[in-house]
């Protein structure tokens, strides 16, 4: 008894070494987030506050960045500006500070709104293909099924510069080029190796005497899988959705040379928002602030479930 007390007080970490651990997080989640913060000021300067040497840690805050990302701006006399009745709105009046009215609104919010539709539509699709997909591989006998898991997995391996070209070729013969339907495929085709491997693990752990006993009672084995391994499966479910999510909402290369207008989502859209005087810095910085927003509160929801996908086999019961 006294051998197993003295594994104990050597496995238990000490409440020193909990803190010095604590304060390491901490301090790395704190240096991550460095960067964050950065944009978010920077979204919230005037164009020469964002460009000033040495960088302007006090300035004066303005909302011209993200007018000038939501709309299109043209210059006008002091003569015409001071003739137009007086400013509807913030970036009215914003505007016009700067000797300019605003043309109409940008191109920006149907890029996101694309952005929206492609990466949760792609995301769905990877996450049902694979639950099933990881369902037949976990419950019944595949033929060569460790080789056909691996050649899934590969087709994760090469970069998106290897298959650019002839993807770009096929989609242009297939009239997928620039379409949400081509982008949502391709998206899918993706993620879904991803989707098997993790989920297969999550399903494996579901006991198949659970089905066995429904199937007993009287149910199909469609009706087992959906009332049965579903539920038990909703945290894999979930941080499988959150690693899909987020590939298919930061993805760049294929975005930017398969689409360009119609379909075109915001990641290769932002890095475009020119200003006057060249590049548009707060604008730039408001954009990816927003672009940020819905992956930041899908993945607070379900926190929980990422963190469990994460550190899945970490421990066993």
């Amino acid at each position: 008894m006294s051998s197993v007390t003295s594994a104990h007080s050597v496995v238990e970490p000490s409440s020193t070494s909990k803190r010095i651990a604590g304060a390491i997080v901490i301090l790395y989640a704190l240096i991550t987030l460095i960067p964050l913060v950065w944009i978010f000021l920077t979204s919230i300067k005037s164009p020469p506050d964002s460009i000033s040497y040495p960088p302007k840690i006090v300035f004066t805050p303005t909302l011209e960045g993200y007018c000038n990302l939501l709309t299109t701006r043209t210059r006008q006399t002091p003569e015409y500006i001071a003739s137009l009745p007086a400013p509807t709105g913030t970036c009215d009046e914003v505007t016009r500070k700067r000797n300019m009215v605003i043309a109409g609104p940008s191109n920006f919010l149907p890029r996101f709104v694309n952005s929206l539709v492609i990466a949760f539509g792609s995301t769905f699709l990877a996450v049902f293909l694979g639950t099933l997909a990881a369902y037949g591989f976990s419950r019944f006998r595949v033929p060569l099924a460790d080789d056909l898991l691996f050649f899934i997995l590969s087709t994760r391996m090469m970069p998106p510069i290897a298959v650019a070209i002839p993807i770009y070729l096929m989609y242009r013969e297939l009239g997928l080029s620039d379409t949400a339907l081509g982008m949502i495929l391709l998206y899918t085709a993706v993620n879904v190796s991803l989707a098997v491997w993790l989920l297969k693990g999550f399903i494996d752990e579901i006991p198949r005497e659970y089905e066995e006993a429904a199937m007993i009672d009287g149910y199909t084995r469609l009706q087992a899988f959906w009332k049965v391994v579903l539920p038990q499966a909703t945290t894999g479910i979930a941080a499988t959705a959150i690693f899909c999510l987020i590939f298919a909402w930061n993805e760049y290369a294929f975005a930017a040379l398969l689409t360009s207008g119609e379909a075109q989502t915001a990641p290769p859209f932002i890095p475009t928002i020119i200003g006057e005087g060249g590049q548009d810095w707060p604008a730039v910085a408001a954009g990816t602030t927003i672009f940020l927003i819905p992956i930041l509160v899908f993945t607070i929801l379900l926190r929980k479930q990422l963190l469990r996908g994460i550190t899945f086999g970490a421990v066993r019961k």
